[in-house]
């Protein structure tokens, strides 16, 4: 199965069926030694037992993270067609789903361009203003607080925004301080942006 990275289109499938095989290998493993001491030692009641049920933790864990993911939707092709092509060459993700205390909210798509980050969500239960204040708060933490978090649930509106951010892009960064990053010097500032986003994204 090919890799997909997070935050390019197919990465919710591909996740869906990467946790899935994870998970029912984590929970195969214990249940070969559970059976397998079993047979040998007629009882229950052996070592091989309490290996097996601390392997089970793992699993759990592996668990937890395949219903989560599973109750996450992929965008479909023509959605990915029409935001690539609003989104231009700027740097953009795909089918995000950024976490929380309280909840996950997924972003099915957004751009980053100088101080501007522009997303757009399908989920009508998203708190847009919990989820912008949200992202501040991360980006701040990491050395980005002039940004300008912008979350949308219209998507012509996206469009629209996201065209006027492309054709903008250069006045967009234009005196905007940057000094790269020693961990990863080869990326720029929307880049550095975007890689933070993407460490809170499931």
């Amino acid at each position: 199965m090919k890799k997909v990275k997070k935050g390019t289109y197919g990465y919710i499938k591909y996740q869906k069926i990467r946790t899935f095989l994870i998970t029912f290998i984590l929970f195969l493993i214990p249940m070969v030694i559970y059976v397998t001491g079993y047979i040998q030692t007629k009882t229950k009641l052996n070592l091989f037992t309490f290996v097996a049920i601390l392997g089970c933790l793992p699993a759990c864990k592996s668990l937890v993270g395949l219903i989560m993911i599973m109750m996450q939707k992929s965008i479909s092709p023509e959605f990915y067609e029409a935001a690539k092509k609003s989104n231009g060459d700027l740097v953009a993700g795909y089918e995000l789903v950024f976490t929380a205390y309280e909840h996950t909210s997924p972003v099915n798509t957004l751009v980053v361009c100088g101080d501007q980050v522009l997303c757009y969500t399908p989920d009508e239960k998203t708190d847009v203003a919990y989820l912008e204040k949200h992202i501040s708060k991360i980006l701040t933490v990491n050395g980005f607080s002039s940004a300008n978090v912008k979350v949308m649930k219209d998507f012509k509106k996206y469009q629209q925004r996201a065209q006027e951010i492309c054709s903008k892009q250069d006045h967009l960064r234009e005196g905007i301080p940057f000094k790269p990053d020693e961990r990863y010097p080869e990326l720029s500032r929307d880049e550095l942006i975007y890689h933070t986003l993407l460490a809170i994204s499931l």
